[in-house]
């Protein structure tokens, strides 16, 4: 998805037109200026485009001139961005500060609309011609305080962003391989493409933007996407660690199988954790890898030990394939591309609905169905596979709220039983009786 950087002085506002877009409060908002210490991301829908909104406030500094700080943070948010949000304080009007940013948002090509925030009445929309003087030819008053104008922000940005991006062929398997950094990501692209295809550098954080290598491996066509390493925001002590974990975060979006490399030594660690649930949230397939494993102590079922372990800190996981790989000795990589291509098949498969409802009667004859606090069972009448990538479930039930997680739970694990999913997500949903169908 394209990515929208919110850019801006400090105290005009970015963090609220932020929660704004995004529908929620995920930015603390203050009228002290620098509130804003992390950097923010958050996935928004409007209408029928959908883009990463990143809050950068708070990262400027109050220089009411030209300054290095503003300059290096505007010059990553154009590099990395594919559109530009300056946001200005309509109260104040034009000041030294949002000249500088403007003067180097002019000279670049990226596409910016300039915000004009806290205009809170329509008798105050004369301070906002005041902003074409920065020199843009897109410029809208709002208020976020309000929400006055902000879905018109939003249509004037689904208007400025890119188009969609080149379809793939579909028989193309798009591997994305994430990790944290110096796991050994980079190392892996170049065995797979069997050349140097992106740098490897002992120091952390070498790669900082996706890169896509087309390769043919078992007779199939690959595109691996190289991403830069996730780790704690608060360790992104860069504006440029930052744009690349979001980056990274969009290449997760755009593959069909994820590839989560853990150091051997360090497995599921809190950021792994976060990782994979990124990619299970998108519906990619998912395969785990255990890396640098010739720098383990060899112990006697070693092998069995570690998956023991990966399966107890990730039970959220149990259905992923564990894979255990070394990039320097070559260790398990051979079986990278044939796990990739069983993962990306299995994301695309169907049961036929007479079957399914015939094995899931079959199975749910022996099981308890939940019930509410008045006693009232759950009843399933019928279910059927609505879709694919994933694989997505409707079951048709007499009330959708008795189902709880533990029975969500179990449902999955007998969907598994009557299908071969391994690698990929499974979503469910329940819904209540079509009207006129008799109980």
């Amino acid at each position: 998805m394209p990515i929208v950087a919110i850019v801006g002085r400090p105290n005009v506002g970015k963090s609220s037109l932020f929660n704004r877009m995004l529908g929620r409060r995920e930015a603390i908002v203050d009228d002290t200026p620098g509130v804003t210490r992390d950097r923010l991301y958050g996935e928004v829908q409007w209408k029928e485009r959908s883009f990463y909104a990143v809050d950068t406030g708070g990262i400027l500094g109050e220089q009411t001139s030209f300054s290095a700080g503003i300059e290096a943070h505007v010059r990553r948010a154009l590099a990395e961005c594919d559109l530009v949000v300056a946001v200005i304080d309509g109260t104040s009007g034009v000041t030294a500060a949002d000249e500088d940013v403007a003067l180097l948002l002019r000279r670049s090509k990226c596409p910016v609309i300039v915000a004009v925030n806290k205009i809170d009445d329509p008798r105050h929309e004369l301070r906002v011609a005041d902003a074409y003087a920065l020199g843009f030819d897109d410029v809208i008053g709002v208020s976020a305080l309000h929400k006055r104008n902000v879905d018109d922000l939003l249509d004037l940005i689904a208007a400025k962003l890119p188009e969609a991006e080149e379809l793939y062929d579909e028989d193309e398997i798009r591997l994305s391989i994430v990790g944290r950094p110096n796991v050994g990501k980079s190392s892996l692209l170049n065995k797979l493409a069997k050349e140097e295809r992106s740098l490897v550098s002992p120091i952390a954080g070498t790669t900082r933007d996706p890169v896509d290598t087309s390769v043919v491996m078992e007779g199939r066509r690959f595109r691996l996407i190289d991403t830069a390493g996730l780790r704690k925001k608060s360790r992104m002590d860069s504006d440029l660690e930052y744009y690349s974990f979001v980056r990274t975060l969009a290449a997760v979006d755009r593959s069909d199988v994820a590839l989560l490399l853990m150091e051997a030594q360090e497995p599921c660690t809190d950021s792994d954790k976060k990782i994979a649930a990124h990619v299970v949230e998108k519906g990619r397939g998912l395969i785990l890898a255990a890396n640098k494993w010739d720098l383990l102590l060899k112990k006697d079922k070693l092998g069995d030990k570690m998956l023991e372990k990966i399966r107890d800190e990730m039970p959220f996981l149990s259905w992923a394939p564990v894979l255990f790989t070394s990039t320097l000795s070559g260790r398990g990589t051979q079986k990278v591309a044939s796990s990739v291509i069983g993962v990306f098949e299995n994301r695309r498969r169907r049961i036929p609905t007479n079957v399914l409802n015939r094995l899931m009667r079959d199975v749910l004859a022996f099981d308890r169905l939940p019930s509410n606090k008045r006693g009232k069972a759950l009843k399933i009448y019928y279910c059927l596979q609505s879709n694919i990538e994933p694989p997505t479930f409707v079951f048709f039930v007499n009330d959708p709220d008795i189902v709880d997680s533990a029975f969500e739970n179990h449902i999955h694990k007998e969907l598994r039983a009557l299908g071969e999913f391994s690698g990929s997500p499974i979503r469910t949903y329940w819904r209540g009786k079509p009207a006129g169908e008799p109980s």
